[in-house]
């Protein structure tokens, strides 16, 4: 357990502004349980779903961005975790781009490729890992896809979603796994210490052309079309 709660150069929990947080929101003053929910419902919901410029940041620069996805959330969620001393892993995986459809509009779209590097968050407690894939949707972006599409029976794949149950996804943490977009992972990496180890073998599937792009305009584009969303411009 002493490598899962270990600082590194991503997880960086011992940085200024992550402690000042730490320390704000009194979260060592918390039982384990009150810990795991404060701190999952802060990134989930008050680091509001977007695109970052890459995925391997530390997770002081997600928490000055204010926003991020799969991947730069998990980097977060875990930093805050080993903070307060929680032990915790990562597990990487792939999805299929047609759940990001949608979020990710036209051109863009075409150009992503089509499986796309994911990674959940394993929280042990009580002895038993907790998967918490459902802090990537923020509640006011979750619930104009609810208003829209909530009533929908059956799957629902798309605007970063991936679920049975739209109008009722299992995205609440109580000593539970939490999903919402486990439905489209098309590939399974095994677990990893750290974000640090697993992006040092696994890269998002874009040549330096298409990388630039997307650092540079495209993801522009996309938080513009994102944050429309959350704004209630959306129509079936």
């Amino acid at each position: 357990m002493k490598t899962l709660v270990e600082n590194t150069p991503l997880l960086d929990f011992n940085h200024p502004s992550l402690q000042q947080l730490i320390d704000q929101r009194g979260w060592k003053n918390l039982s384990v349980k009150d810990q795991i929910q404060s701190i999952y419902h802060f990134v989930r919901d008050e680091i509001v779903f977007g695109y970052n410029v890459d995925d391997a940041l530390p997770a002081s620069t997600i928490l000055k961005d204010g926003y991020g996805q799969c991947n730069t959330k998990s980097t977060l969620l875990m930093a805050l975790l080993r903070g307060v001393g929680i032990p915790c892993r990562l597990h990487g995986f792939t999805i299929h781009k047609a759940l990001q459809k949608g979020a990710i509009t036209g051109i863009w779209y075409l150009l992503s490729p089509t499986s796309i590097l994911h990674t959940w968050v394993e929280v042990e407690y009580k002895g038993k890992w907790n998967h918490l894939e459902g802090v990537i949707l923020d509640r006011d972006y979750l619930s104009q896809l609810q208003r829209c599409f909530g009533a929908q029976p059956g799957e629902f794949c798309g605007y970063g979603a991936y679920t049975e149950n739209l109008s009722n996804p299992e995205i609440d943490w109580a000593e539970n796994h939490t999903y919402i977009q486990a439905k489209g992972i098309n590939a399974d990496f095994g677990l990893f210490n750290s974000p640090d180890e697993f992006y040092q073998i696994h890269k998002q599937a874009l040549n330096p052309i298409r990388g630039w792009i997307f650092r540079n305009i495209a993801r522009h584009s996309m938080n513009a079309n994102v944050q429309k969303i959350r704004a209630g411009h959306l129509r079936k």
